[in-house]
């Protein structure tokens, strides 16, 4: 029998082997998640301009904006699965060239005014949204795992895209208008395909997984880690993904923040979480995983119940929103480093398809029910119920961490437990 060259998914990067190409291949996919970010949140940061030209209700917006987040979910699962079959670097092109025709799609119904051509517009830009499960096994394949903590919170600082998205948007439509912008974000997104195709490479030695999808898919669902890792995913990835695209909305009904304000603010927060999610990973490394979930999960429920009383703008709500947004961020370091870790070779993409697929779901329904839940006529406290569940939510986690989920093997140990 043939040897397998090290640094293929049958044999990892071993502990400090550092390959050629490595930090290049890694910044590329951090690169490309970014503006793939950027993409799938273009319609959560221009909220206000649509509840305006539309005159949407609180309701409505809800779905609006989380339109792309449950076909991004549901499409990480089939995008990783083929990750492991076709690499990240024809993966990430295939992704990033699909979200050019949603993101004018998006523009032209904005453009009229259709609220049913920007709802299905909004329905096909989640292609965006599966960028994320191209990286994880991409990025994967070129680290040990001792180092994939480290590699997967890197990779995952590309949802720093949200943050780009909601300072930028708000002004470049006040600046060059509504249809440019679209216009920009279509162009970044061409100009990075070209790149990962012409300098990205897949890891050294790697080699496709053929097997059929669906019994892929069900070897996966067999892992007692594939799940549990999706509940937590779901609620810290989710709880991020759901305040970066209903934030701005949140920021304008409750503090009456314009667009270029909220956005703003909301970059803020993105910045912050995109900031913690490396360190979190790197935490993961060295003292495992689940103390960095159980003090990410302790925070949010603690942070959440501070944001629901409603603290003044912007002296007493800066700082909590930065610390909620900071717990977050950790949480989706050390949950995406135990997945690396403990993932077997060549099913990277797979369990990570549905581990992301999970978190996105968690951010998907949120905005729902922050819209259902929202009560204009209050004077104070006008999402208390859907940040209650937040929070109820976050304690539950914590609880399940602490008590159903096993400290993981240490790292070097590739194979699931």
């Amino acid at each position: 029998m043939a040897r397998v060259a090290a640094g293929t998914a049958e044999s990892p990067p071993q502990k400090g082997q550092a390959l050629k190409g490595q930090a290049l291949n890694l910044v590329l996919a951090t690169a490309a998640s970014v503006v793939g970010f950027w993409a799938w949140n273009v319609i959560a940061t221009l909220s206000t301009h649509y509840a305006n030209s539309m005159e949407l209700s609180a309701g409505t917006m809800g779905i609006l904006v989380a339109m792309p987040i449950f076909v991004g979910s549901l499409g990480r699962i089939v995008v990783g699965t083929m990750t492991d079959r076709y690499g990240g670097r024809a993966l990430f092109t295939v992704v990033l060239l699909a979200t050019i025709p949603t993101v004018l799609l998006v523009a032209l119904g904005g453009a009229l005014n259709s609220l049913a051509l920007v709802l299905a517009a909004g329905f096909l830009l989640g292609v965006a949204g599966t960028v994320f499960a191209v990286g994880i096994p991409f990025v994967s394949s070129w680290y040990p795992p001792s180092r994939r903590g480290f590699a997967t919170g890197v990779f995952g600082a590309g949802m720093g895209g949200t943050a780009l998205a909601a300072f930028l948007n708000p002004r470049l439509v006040k600046t060059i208008g509504y249809v440019p912008t679209h216009l920009v974000i279509a162009a970044l997104l061409a100009v990075m395909a070209v790149l990962v195709w012409f300098f990205m490479k897949n890891a050294p030695g790697w080699q496709p997984n053929t097997a059929p999808v669906m019994p892929k898919l069900i070897d996966a669902a067999k892992l007692a880690v594939t799940w549990k890792m999706c509940f937590l995913y779901a609620v810290v990835f989710g709880g991020f993904v759901s305040f970066a695209t209903y934030l701005p909305t949140y920021l304008r009904d409750v503090y009456e923040f314009d667009p270029s304000a909220a956005g703003a603010r909301t970059a803020g927060f993105a910045l912050a979480a995109v900031i913690a999610r490396p360190i979190g990973g790197v935490l993961a490394d060295k003292i495992g995983s689940k103390p960095v979930v159980l003090a990410s999960l302790a925070g949010v429920a603690v942070l959440g119940f501070l944001v629901a009383l409603e603290p003044a703008a912007d002296v007493q709500a800066g700082p909590v929103f930065l610390a909620l947004a900071a717990a977050l961020g950790l949480g989706t370091g050390g949950v995406f480093a135990w997945v690396g870790a403990l993932s077997p070779d060549g099913k990277v993409g797979t369990i990570s398809g549905i581990v992301s697929a999970g978190g996105g779901l968690g951010g998907y329904f949120p905005p729902l029910i922050m819209g259902m839940t929202y009560n204009p006529s209050a004077e104070n406290y006008k999402y208390a119920i859907g940040l209650s569940l937040l929070v109820v939510t976050a304690i539950v986690a914590l609880l399940f961490t602490l008590f159903l989920v096993k400290t993981p093997a240490k790292e070097a140990s590739p194979a699931v437990k």
